[in-house]
């Protein structure tokens, strides 16, 4: 018997939000999400000053604690992944922002023993990153299941949006709570606003479109007809409904392939380049370029406004790239274009003079760089379908250890060799990274041999 959901796929109804689509509404809070998800990451990165004269930590050592945050991010990106799809990225993504508030406000509680302290903050790092896993793999789920094919990538660009935004943010906002109140308090700021931000998202989203009550019948017509399981769906109420048969996840398949594996390995360089901005840019300017605490929030915004504006640039690119171009100049030779920019504005950058022309510069192989997100998650979710937040987690945790990696060897290769050479090991990098999306096929699929093309308008 027809279910009442399914009969909605043609009843002329209409959406609560007045005609404004219920997948964007979500998708713009995911962005919020992404946004307190690097506050909450970056902050240590401006109390870091501040937190190594309190502990005695020299950096070095402080490198250890941003990586450590890396290393379990990195380390549960593919358990994230599985957890998205077998819970759904409603719940799961919820849960996440309450666990790593709970671990941002235990960074404030770390007893100031300068014994105990390192260990005390690697490890609470440690347990961030575990929680802060969930956050891409249960967008990328979200995407694949609420977005037609032709929209991935905007939706994509949204979402990583708030990357930009939030480490936009940090500098200038968590400076002034620090200033005013010092470092502990920029850290119970973030954990209040991450669980209050969790509790509206578990109450708004659902996940799928089909379960939602505001989504009227156009919008789910459209989401179902373009995102890529037609067939399926004209097949069945169940695929109709947006729901898939219990398969084990194709582990052989996935890690085997040589688009994601190529996807994975740029992603890899995309990391090690993204988190000197994330880990190292505001004391790069501070104890480098010789600025002021004040100065160096100003300018350490610079990066994270054009990765906003370039991970927005690019989603949108992306995605009239490949209906109007081709799938490959959309999915594959943009991002291979945006890394190769990425690579020449780096090491021009490092090797200005003036403090302001170089952080401009620098800040603007950071937008270039963020032209190129969209179409990591927008292939690999286009690839894995149901397994998106798999394949995406591990994608991702290539993006991680390069930039665990970053965290690390960025202050030792400045201290060995200098800052340039720091920028110049980026560079070369992000070279490689513009070359592995040459072996891509944006085409490819995980679970069936037919490849999904665009709609022509």
């Amino acid at each position: 018997m027809q279910t009442e959901r399914s009969r909605t796929l043609v009843d002329p109804s209409t959406s609560p939000s007045g005609g404004f689509p219920i997948r964007y509404l979500l998708v713009f809070w995911i962005m919020v999400l992404s946004a307190i998800a690097f506050l909450d990451r970056t902050n240590i990165s401006v109390a870091g000053m501040q937190i190594g004269h309190d502990f005695g930590i020299d950096n070095t050592h402080l490198g250890w604690v941003f990586s450590a945050f890396l290393v379990g991010y990195a380390a549960f990106q593919i358990p994230a992944g599985v957890l998205a799809r077998r819970f759904g990225p409603r719940r799961v993504l919820a849960l996440g922002l309450v666990w790593w508030g709970i671990f941002t406000a235990l960074t404030a509680l770390t007893p100031p023993h300068p014994r105990g302290a390192l260990l005390g903050l690697i490890l609470i790092r440690v347990a961030l990153g575990a929680g802060e896993a969930v956050m891409y793999p249960c967008a990328n789920q979200f995407v694949e299941r609420w977005f037609p094919i032709h929209e991935r990538g905007k939706a994509n660009g949204i979402i990583f949006g708030g990357v930009g935004l939030g480490s936009a943010t940090a500098p200038p906002l968590l400076t002034a709570i620090i200033l005013h109140h010092g470092w502990h308090a920029s850290f119970w700021f973030c954990a209040a606003l991450g669980v209050l931000a969790g509790c509206v998202w578990y109450w708004a989203a659902r996940n799928a479109p089909e379960n939602h009550p505001w989504v009227g019948a156009a919008e789910l017509d459209a989401i179902v007809r373009g995102r890529g399981d037609l067939r399926a769906a004209v097949g069945g109420t169940e695929a109709a409904a947006g729901m898939r048969p219990a398969m084990p996840v194709p582990w052989r398949k996935i890690f085997l392939n040589r688009g994601i594996l190529a996807v994975t390995g740029s992603y890899f360089t995309y990391g090690y380049v993204s988190w000197i901005f994330f880990s190292w840019f505001y004391i790069y300017l501070t104890e480098v370029r010789g600025l002021s605490l004040r100065s160096s929030a100003v300018l350490s915004m610079f990066p994270f406004i054009a990765m906003s504006l370039g991970s927005l640039l690019g989603g949108v690119a992306s995605d009239w790239l490949a209906r109007h171009v081709s799938q490959r100049a959309g999915r594959c030779f943009l991002p291979a274009f945006a890394l190769f920019l990425t690579a020449l504005l780096l090491a021009v950058g490092s090797r200005v003079d003036q403090a302001l022309s170089a952080s401009l510069v620098l800040a603007c192989g950071a937008g270039a760089l963020y032209l190129s997100q969209s179409s990591f998650w927008s292939v690999t979710a286009d690839f894995a379908g149901t397994f998106a937040g798999v394949v995406s987690g591990a994608m991702n945790m290539g993006c991680q250890i390069g930039g665990a990696l970053t965290a690390t060897l960025t202050p030792l290769i400045a201290a060995h060799f200098g800052w340039q050479a720091s920028f110049s090991t980026a560079t070369a990098l992000a070279i490689l990274g513009a070359a592995a999306w040459l072996l891509v096929d944006p085409a490819a699929r995980l679970e069936t041999a037919d490849a999904y093309e665009f709609p022509s308008s």
